[in-house]
Parts: structure tokens; sequence; C-alpha cells
């Protein structure tokens, strides 16, 4: 009888598995198809399979020339900083962004979904931590494939 039951659990297991597995191949496969027309795309094509390559702008935050500030205003920048950034991937600009885990003067990296690299410059330009002189940005277009792992 408890065999059955956790043969039951296990088989309930790989059907809510397979179906989340199918929902993200779904929602994958529209982003695929979304909004290209106001990005610059292109179509590559690998073996039997079609990617929408989309171009993205990837700025790197680098150690900036302005990093006197007191504890407090070095603070009071940071929460800005990450209260910018947040809100910008909320409104759908920001794929990803994060700080890296050395102390380099490459602080950190965000990827902007947006049309084009003056776009993209004047979102990094609006940062709090930008215009404070702690970071300055350096902006790279980069093409990825849509519903790979990127909006």
């Amino acid at each position: 009888m408890e065999s059955q039951t956790i043969q039951k659990r296990s088989m309930m297991k790989a059907i809510i598995l397979t179906g989340a597995i199918l929902l993200m191949l779904i929602v994958q496969a529209d982003a695929q198809e979304a909004d290209t027309i106001q990005f610059q795309t292109f179509d590559y094509e690998h073996e039997d399979t079609t990617f929408v390559m989309q171009q993205y702008f990837l700025a790197f935050l680098m150690r900036g020339d302005q990093r006197s500030q007191d504890e407090d205003t070095r603070k009071e920048i940071q929460a800005a900083h990450l209260a910018y950034l947040g809100d910008l991937y909320e409104k759908g600009f920001i794929c990803m962004n994060g700080p890296f885990g050395d102390d380099g003067d490459i602080r950190g990296a965000t990827v902007y979904r947006v049309a084009t690299l003056e776009d993209a410059q004047k979102l990094a330009e609006g940062d709090p931590a930008v215009k404070a002189g702690v970071l300055k940005v350096e902006i790279h277009p980069w093409w990825l494939a849509r519903g790979t792992g990127v909006r």
C-alpha cells in the first residue's frame, strides 16, 4: 500500500514537472515572435531550428573617478542606484543586471533591452551612481537569441 502511494506521488510530480516544462517552451516560443518590430533582429538557422536574434546592449559598470563620498552619501547613492535599475527592470528596459564578485575596476553589468545604443546610453547615464561619478559606463551592442534566457 505504501509503495503505491509513493508511486502515485512520483507520477504526480512527473506530470507537474512535464506541464511546467511545456509551459516554459510555449512562453519561449512566444518570446521568439514578440515585439521584433522595434528591435533590430535577424533570423539565424541552426540545424532544424530558426532563432530570432535580437540586438541588446551590454553595459559594463566601471569604477568611476568620484569615490571619496562619506559613508552615508555612499549608502544613499547605492540605494538610489539599485532603485533606479530595479525600476528599469520592472518597466522592461533591463533584462538582467548585477555586480561582479571581485573587486576589479569593472563593478558589474547591465543588459538593456532597447532599440538603439543612444537609448541605452541615455538610460545608463540616468543612473544616480553614474551621475554622481561613482560609476561610469561602457556600452556594446550584443546579439542574443530571443527566448533563450532573456526576455
